[in-house]
């Protein structure tokens, strides 16, 4: 008779051991290949059904991504010990099946009626916070402490880590400050715990308290202060976790340094992190190269960005999606439709313009290169909608003045059974702002929460406020605002101050702007709106004690300017300024514009313009940055060519009246991207309707 099947004839143990020693290497290296090979190989001997045998085969599947045939392994198994099932509740665990994991655990007590050990508990955990199951953390935490395995680090640590990731931060820091021991790992766990779980303050006092009481700092650790720092802002602490990284050695680590680089990035510190990349040299990553060009993009260093991802493609550094949807919103922020085209090819090239995030990115991109219809073609080019397409396409509606569409996307997004979220609702009200559309602006925010549960935010709230501001309900909005749920902030009372300007309304403009001067804003744009509508009001008085104010406080007025960009070069201009080489020029036809537009009945509108003379006033108007840019795009382009430019600011009721009037007697369109949305002038009219 044959040797059973637990205990192989003795001249077959020396090949079976070599065999499982031989599996154990493929598992390791993911060689699923050279894996089913050894598998025939013993399935030949008649080895495979071996309990050691068959666990090593199981395993190997499992680590190579094949758990169904891992299963197939296990199944046929005459005989299971505790090891077999753990290799199994690993396996699915390690592919993303927690279900799968977890109900392992209760089969083999129920079926083979094995007690799960610590290997048991330490592979099942990671499945529970996977399929953020709580419950069953609890259940297993309950479990190590009946068997006394909670003593132990690892399964202690494995079990405040499931916690962590299951959202439970205050059990998982109960259970940290009642283990009697810790190692890195325990510490570094409960780091990132508070990290991803939106403490980041926690995770930097962790961190501070790890090197007080002398714990060994890993990579982990450091990644865990980085990842702190970042969401802080804190410079000061990430040039200390800089400095120790580099006493620890671990400076000749890519990844912490690619976490370097985007913390100093988040710390809007991008030279720092610049120096760190440079650094790099030849051990740069493609993760190096999308992390500095993120840190350019989202620090209103677009140029920059634009200029790493060539230098990028010229160093053969094969770009992939998440490299497009950094560099791309830098393409978006310089609104070239030129270089908005070419990013397009290029993503159609790499075959990732299908991918839902660039797709997206390409959508917003077009939108604010002010060409909606491209964005909407290739909104309708999608062969999945995920919902920040809708949304992106919702707000560049809305962005663009196209009230009416954006609400009828909206609900067409509905009907399609996709459910929206906080950002589509933020984006379909904006665009009832823009458009006037009050009543429906009511409606989609009451059933923000009435229909889907939805918490409204700060963001929401203002731009309700702005809603009702615009539509000269400013009592409503006033008493909107007292009901709020939530401590009204600047944004708030900033829509308020805006809405009263507009409907010149002193009495609410100075409740509004006592409130924001509480809050303690950084800019000085409210006193400035403040001065100003106290000068409408002729309440000089009050205008110098504003300025005053912000003498005192040393905040100051922000500059206007608007740019042009021909031939890939950006021109600023600000109004007033006479240092472009072309000023005579610009100036000159400048003069001969007004003249023209005045033929046709362009009266200055002084209202914003205090302290000065009439035909002073007039004389500042015609020199606002707008006009500057739009002569200089008269001067370079032909005839018939649009003229693009953009502003940092709104855009004041004279230029917009001048623009349309300019559009009119030069046959241009006019497309104008200000600080809050696009005005397209064509035919002496304007997209906006005349309602901005």
């Amino acid at each position: 008779m044959s040797s059973s099947p637990s205990a192989p004839a003795g001249a077959a143990r020396p090949v079976l051991r070599t065999f499982t020693a031989l599996l154990k290497l493929c598992a390791q290296r993911a060689d699923l290949a050279t894996g089913r090979a050894v598998h025939g190989q013993l399935a030949a001997r008649g080895l495979a059904a071996e309990s050691l045998a068959a666990t090593a085969i199981a395993n190997m599947y499992a680590k190579c991504r094949r758990p169904a045939d891992a299963r197939r392994v296990f199944d046929r198994m005459p005989a299971r010990d505790r090891v077999a099932w753990n290799a199994l509740v690993a396996g699915y665990a390690r592919n993303g099946l927690p279900g799968d994991a977890m109900e392992m655990v209760v089969q083999m007590q129920e079926e083979d009626g094995e007690r799960p050990d610590y290997v048991t508990l330490v592979s099942v955990l990671p499945a529970c916070a996977s399929a953020r199951a709580l419950g069953t953390c609890r259940e297993v935490h309950a479990f190590a402490l009946r068997a006394g395995l909670d003593e132990l680090i690892n399964v202690s640590t494995a079990i405040l880590d499931a916690y962590c990731k299951c959202g439970a931060i205050q059990a998982a820091r109960a259970l940290f400050d009642f283990m009697p021991v810790k190692n890195s790992v325990s510490w570094n766990a409960m780091m990132d715990g508070y990290a991803q779980n939106g403490n980041a303050m926690e995770a930097l006092a962790l961190f501070k308290r790890m090197l007080e009481e002398g714990v060994d700092v890993t990579d982990a650790s450091i990644l865990a202060a980085l990842q702190a720092c970042g969401e802080l802002g804190d410079l000061d602490e990430a040039r200390h976790v800089h400095a120790l990284l580099v006493r620890i050695g671990l400076n000749s680590d890519v990844s912490v340094m690619n976490a370097l680089i985007t913390t100093y990035s988040k710390c809007k510190r991008t030279d720092l992190a610049a120096e760190v990349f440079n650094d790099l040299g030849s051990k740069k990553t493609r993760i190096s190269w999308n992390a500095m060009i993120l840190g350019f993009s989202q620090n209103g260093c677009p140029e920059d960005a634009v200029r790493l991802f060539s230098r990028m493609q010229l160093e053969n550094v094969k770009p992939d999606s998440f490299t497009l949807v950094s560099v791309i919103p830098a393409v978006a922020e310089i609104s070239d439709p030129l270089q908005a085209r070419w990013i397009h090819g290029y993503s159609m090239r790499q075959h990732l313009d299908q991918d839902v995030y660039v797709l997206t990115a390409l959508v917003d991109m077009y939108s604010k290169c002010g060409r909606v219809t491209m964005a909407r073609r290739l909104f309708d080019s999608a062969r999945g909608r995920h919902v920040i397409t809708w949304n992106a396409m919702i707000h560049g509606y809305g962005s663009h003045g196209f009230g009416k569409v954006a609400v009828e996307l909206f609900e067409e997004m509905k009907g399609t059974g996709s459910l929206p979220n906080e950002t589509t609702f933020l984006s379909v009200l904006a665009a009832c702002s823009h458009a006037g559309l009050v009543d429906e602006g009511r409606r989609y925010f009451a059933s923000m929460k009435e229909d889907y549960g939805l918490e409204p935010g700060m963001e929401h709230y203002g731009t309700m406020v702005d809603l009702l501001g615009r539509a000269g309900k400013l009592d409503e909005a006033w008493s909107f605002i007292k009901d709020m749920p939530i401590e009204p902030g600047i944004s708030v009372y900033g829509a308020m101050l805006g809405a009263c300007k507009l409907h010149k309304n002193v009495e609410l403009a100075e409740e509004s702007a006592q409130r924001i001067f509480e809050l303690g804003p950084e800019e000085g744009v409210y006193h400035v709106l403040l001065a100003n509508i106290y000068a409408n009001a002729s309440k000089w008085k009050d205008v110098a004690r504003v300025r005053t104010a912000m003498e005192k406080k040393g905040l100051q007025k922000t500059p206007g300017w608007s740019i042009i960009q021909l031939k890939q070069e950006v021109h600023t201009f600000y109004s007033g300024s006479t240092n472009h080489q072309q000023a005579k020029e610009i100036y000159a036809r400048l003069s001969k514009l007004i003249e023209e537009i005045k033929a046709i009945g362009y009266v200055p509108d002084t209202d914003s313009i205090h302290d000065v003379e009439d035909d002073v006033k007039a004389q500042l108007l015609n020199t606002h940055s707008e006009k500057l840019a739009i002569a200089y795009g008269l001067i370079q382009t032909a005839p018939g060519t649009t003229i693009q430019i953009k502003k940092n600011l709104r855009v004041c009721n004279d230029c917009h009246n001048a623009i349309k009037l300019i559009s009119l007697v030069t046959g241009r369109e006019i497309i104008m991207r200000d600080i809050q949305r696009f005005h397209h002038f064509k035919d002496g009219k304007c997209s906006c309707g005349d309602y901005w």
